[in-house]
């Protein structure tokens, strides 16, 4: 029988039998990853109503850093998005944070990730308002992304731009070249002077200088610093417009809801290193996979975890706020273009038995979580190497089984 794939999770369960975290932040999040899917969080079984087959479903972690829990919560927020979209030309732009900065930020990550959503969404309002260039109000989305596809730290900011500005007072709606939207030249110098004046604010009380970047704490190495980002030429840049708003939608089903890693791209796990897929470089001719070891590759994977509460997708211009939804009624009256119909949900249809292949299955008595019921059984059944459903046998799951509370 082949044997199943691999999956963050079952490497995070792997790396915490092996290594102790003090309690953090990270230590929570490596927890809920660990549990995701196996008994720690309980579940439920589901049951045919037409034979006696009976299944143990455990509960998900729904942490926004498990891979194996986006799925769903991204179907659900791209539709919501779907009735949002208009008949125009869609832009793809890309701020990134220059290394050192980006070394800075791992240590002061709500304070320069926030910083770098805002003041790229600002340039890019502003180069748009002037009237050399579309004169008037844009509308975006932003998507921050922290890493690498070596799992490196990489901060750098998606947009997703629709192609044209609300303009005198919201009263016309002035159209983007179709190839072309604002000059990224022009966008890079403005982010550069922006950020540097910013971050310059945050440098008294209320950066931290530690680890990689202590000796920025010293005026002078700042000052050095600061000088060596004036001239150097940071990177923004525009990809090609899309098709339309399908593919727009397709791009935000797979970028909003992305976290550092997916199980897709882990190839496999020979008890001591992680393979995993990356995307080699045209221009260097990379190889198209990378191996670390289990503690490396962790390790890489706990830089990316976010801020708690920090907000990664954001809004601005004429889709930001309570005013959305007019803007976009005002802007399709101005095309003369009809609101998208939002297509009704299907209806769920139960899923088949696939003891009978007749029967429904459907949602039976819940199971209490391990830590709720006896350290024998527990430590007898809780499997580290993976979520331990067929290592649970069906009676004594049922000894642990309630019924849901009304």
């Amino acid at each position: 029988m082949e044997a199943a794939p691999v999956t963050l999770n079952d490497l995070v369960r792997e790396y915490r039998s092996r290594y102790q975290l003090p309690p953090s932040a990270r230590s929570r999040v490596l927890r809920k990853l660990a549990l995701c899917r196996t008994p720690g969080l309980g579940g439920h079984l589901l049951e045919c109503n037409r034979c006696d087959h009976r299944a143990v479903v455990w509960n998900s972690c729904l942490d926004r850093h498990c891979p194996s829990c986006l799925g769903a919560s991204a179907r659900q927020w791209v539709d919501r998005q779907e009735t949002s979209l208009l008949p125009v030309p869609y832009f793809h732009v890309v701020f990134t944070l220059p290394r050192p900065l980006a070394d800075l930020a791992l240590y002061n990550k709500a304070l320069l990730y926030g910083l770098l959503m805002r003041v790229s969404a600002e340039v890019l309002q502003t180069i748009a308002a002037d009237k050399k260039y579309l004169g008037g109000k844009i509308g975006f989305v932003s998507v921050l992304h922290t890493w690498s596809q070596p799992l490196e730290h990489h901060p750098h900011v998606h947009m997703v731009v629709a192609g044209g500005a609300l303009c005198d007072g919201g009263t016309t709606w002035r159209m983007s070249q179709p190839n072309f939207f604002l000059p990224t030249p022009v966008l890079a110098a403005l982010f550069r002077r922006r950020f540097l004046e910013e971050v310059t604010k945050l440098r008294d009380g209320r950066l931290r200088f530690q680890g990689r970047v202590a000796e920025l704490e010293r005026p002078d190495a700042w000052a050095d610093l600061l000088s060596e980002l004036q001239k150097q030429s940071w990177v923004v840049y525009a990809k090609p417009p899309f098709g339309g708003p399908e593919q727009v939608v397709r791009y935000l089903a797979r970028y909003t809801h992305r976290v550092a890693i997916s199980n897709r791209r882990i190839q496999g796990f020979d008890g001591e290193a992680v393979t995993f897929g990356v995307r080699p470089s045209p221009a260097t001719n990379d190889a198209d996979a990378m191996t670390l070891p289990l503690k490396a590759f962790i390790d890489r994977f706990l830089l990316h975890l976010l801020p708690q509460g920090f907000t990664r997708i954001r809004h601005y211009g004429f889709l930001a706020g309570q005013h959305r939804e007019r803007n976009l009624a005002t802007i399709r009256a101005l095309l003369g273009a009809a609101a998208p119909v939002k297509a009704e949900a299907p209806e769920r249809v139960p899923d088949r038995c696939p003891t009978c292949s007749v029967g429904e299955l459907h949602r039976g008595l819940e199971v209490a979580p391990w830590a709720l019921v006896g350290r024998e059984l527990r430590n007898a059944h809780y499997a580290s190497t993976g979520p331990p459903g067929t290592a649970w046998p069906l009676g004594q799951v049922l000894t642990l089984a309630r019924a849901p509370a009304a």
